[in-house]
């Protein structure tokens, strides 16, 4: 675990997407996405409320706080948490360095369902590989034509998403 902030801001998140969840909801996510992973059943609209509350809260984030906030989220394998994580580092993606492609690798290899190695792809990598610029974007490329030709089909799909 990292710092104090994040463990706190993942607490936080945690127990207010726990809140916010129904039985009901867990059940359709289930059906929809398989049970890959766990699921709360927060909605949507309930998981970027939570971090906008969480980023009044917690509004000295840097760019270490972030990945280390996006990393506890991602830890456990519940949907809501993976997605909390996503939606912060989309919101976060000015923060982000062409380093980050490989902890951002990590959560693609353990995201258990499509939708959000999808939304990592699209809502993350696109946006940071779309801000970088010179030997950050040749270091991103390289990064990128790997997981292109990659074992996992995670990452290859990965690759043709944020790239297209």
């Amino acid at each position: 675990m990292g710092s104090s902030i994040t463990g706190d801001a993942a607490e936080f998140i945690d127990a207010a997407l726990q809140y916010e969840s129904s039985w009901e909801r867990a059940e359709e996510y289930e059906q929809r996405h398989g049970t890959h992973v766990e699921y709360y059943g927060a909605s949507v609209g309930a998981i970027r409320g939570t971090l906008r509350n969480a980023a009044r809260r917690y509004p000295d984030l840097g760019h270490d706080d972030v990945v280390l906030l996006a990393s506890e989220l991602w830890s456990l394998p519940v949907f809501e948490r993976r997605l909390a994580a996503i939606v912060l580092l989309q919101s976060s993606v000015q923060l982000l360095r062409h380093t980050d492609l490989t902890r951002i690798e990590g959560f693609l290899r353990t995201a258990a369902l499509r939708y959000l190695e999808d939304a990592l792809a699209v809502d993350v990598v696109a946006p940071l590989l779309g801000r970088l610029s010179g030997q950050d974007a040749a270091r991103a490329g390289v990064v990128l034509e790997r997981w292109a030709a990659a074992d996992q089909a995670a990452l290859r799909r990965a690759a043709e998403l944020a790239l297209s």
